[in-house]
């Protein structure tokens, strides 16, 4: 059989890919339909600002959460600012991210709902990946008979979490500024690297084109990690360096880190 073939033959099984839906995501679902004839999507409800908010008040307080919600706020009214950055670096990495008619999609209320486990036993998938989405609970990943893989907007472990690009930035290190494909296990962003990528921000990016940069560039590394996965030729390694969880800038240090250090 030649290579072409067998390329062809590995992109015939199952894939799903896990989200919560957006504008990200759908980048990715795009530029994975053309190569993978049996790729499944299964969305779920986003999580309510409310439940978000509650959870984050009771790790670091009130204050800061409030202050991350505000951040999210600003950012959400900012997408129509930073638009035309936004489509150039769609059009320079020949991307949509369109809605896909062509792609099945099966809602569920949550990834870690027994409907999600139930789509997940009725496709059997040789392969997973989560992009956009909140964390698989143990049950889910028990439910997952392959590998599953996250596209993670970070490099890792310095930067997992959220807005890794924004903080490698905000840090100073800027060669630190990047996406990692990894595999998933039950931490947040803890599961082995596959591969990093690490593009350069222009000037006009900001926190709110960094995470779609960052899954534009990555793209490429998590074609080539569905193929690992389909061949059975995963090869994980842990990645060196201080392990650190980031979240949402608040709106006050956001504002500081652009003021100051031209960061936004």
């Amino acid at each position: 059989m030649s290579h072409h073939a067998e390329t062809a033959s590995h992109r015939n099984a199952a894939v799903i890919l896990m989200t919560a839906g957006g504008a990200n995501p759908r980048l990715v679902i795009n530029a994975l339909a053309p190569m993978f004839a049996n790729l499944t999507v299964i969305e779920e409800r986003p999580e309510a600002k409310s439940v978000l908010l509650r959870r984050r008040a009771k790790k670091l307080g009130w204050i800061v959460a409030f202050g991350q919600l505000a951040t999210m706020v600003v950012s959400r009214l900012g997408k129509n600012a930073v638009r035309r950055r936004s489509e150039a670096i769609i059009a320079a990495h020949g991307l949509s991210d369109a809605a896909n008619p062509t792609v099945s999609v099966i809602h569920v209320p949550s990834l870690n709902d027994p409907a999600c486990h139930d789509a997940v036993a009725r496709l059997q998938p040789k392969a997973v990946l989560t992009v956009s989405c909140r964390l698989l609970s143990r049950q889910t990943l028990a439910a997952i008979p392959c590998p599953a893989i996250n596209l993670h907007a970070g490099i890792n472990p310095a930067y997992r979490g959220q807005m890794g690009g924004y903080w490698a930035l905000a840090n100073g290190d800027r060669q630190n500024f990047g996406a990692t494909v990894h595999l998933v296990d039950a931490g947040v962003d803890t599961g082995g690297s596959l591969y990093e990528v690490r593009p350069s921000p222009e000037k006009s990016d900001t926190m709110m084109t960094y995470p779609l940069l960052l899954t534009a560039a990555a793209i490429p590394s998590v074609v080539q990690a569905l193929d690992d996965a389909l061949t059975g030729g995963l090869k994980p390694y842990q990645a060196g360096g201080v392990s650190k969880m980031h979240y949402n800038p608040t709106v006050w240090t956001w504002l500081w880190n652009g003021v100051a250090k031209g960061v936004w």
